[in-house]
């Protein structure tokens, strides 16, 4: 699977299946993203490389040892790093066909608003 942000300056590609494809509420996601929800997949480290003009996306550390990474020159979030180890994860929306991922769980579902259902 390809992907990456709304300028094309951060590129990737993953060759690994994707794994836990879930929605999250917590507070860094809904600010990242300004939205109630951030939807996130991961890939396995070793079949995951970077391969837009830009490299790796600028990383900003959210919760200790958790890094977001986004676009240094549009500003998308595309990654996370830091959540589980041998596993890195991509935003749903930055894969150029998302086709199939559909979310199973909601992380930090008590902190979903109260106008959107959350998942299990």
């Amino acid at each position: 699977m390809n992907g990456g942000c709304l300028c094309g300056n951060i590129r990737f590609s993953a060759t690994g299946d994707p794994d836990f494809p879930h929605l999250c509420s917590c507070e860094h996601c809904q600010r990242l993203s300004g939205a109630p929800a951030m939807s996130w997949v991961s890939f396995p480290v070793e079949s995951f490389e970077w391969t837009g003009p830009g490299g790796e996306p600028t990383w900003f550390e959210t919760f200790p040892q958790i890094c977001r990474g986004f676009c240094p020159v549009c500003g998308s979030t595309v990654a996370s790093k830091g959540d589980e180890a041998g596993l890195v994860g991509v935003t749903m929306m930055a894969l150029d066909d998302h086709t199939g991922l559909v979310p199973i769980k909601q992380s930090f579902a008590h902190n979903a608003v109260l106008w959107l259902a959350p998942l299990g």
